[in-house]
């Protein structure tokens, strides 16, 4: 891998237009982000009632507070804005929870 993107970049004739997160490496990596995203947004549901609210997942049942750096939060913005659609907003802490239920079902117990 080229240590300057944007000179390879340049050499093709073209421009770094944006970076997509790490979610590992190489295709299965770029799968896994596309299958996460895929799946927060057919998760998410809105509410009954007149003023439904934001969507959310109706299996999440615990809303607690998570403390993280600044720089976390700026980088599940970037996630939550790439997530969403023009009808349906992720927000920052639903991309939170997603990759935090997936990282979890992936992580096996120490007996």
């Amino acid at each position: 891998m080229a240590k300057n993107i944007d000179e390879v970049a340049r050499a093709l004739g073209a421009a770094v237009v944006g970076q997509i997160p790490d979610a590992g490496g190489g295709a299965f990596g770029a799968a896994r982000l596309g299958n996460m995203v895929k799946a927060l947004r057919t998760r998410l549901e809105p509410a009954d009632g007149k003023r439904p609210g934001r969507p959310t997942d109706p299996s999440w049942v615990h809303h607690p507070k998570v403390p993280m750096s600044e720089a976390t939060m700026q980088r599940l913005a970037r996630l939550a804005e790439s997530a969403s659609l023009p009808g349906r907003r992720v927000s920052p802490m639903q991309m939170a929870a997603q990759l935090l239920e997936e990282a979890v079902t992936r992580c096996e117990l120490v007996p």
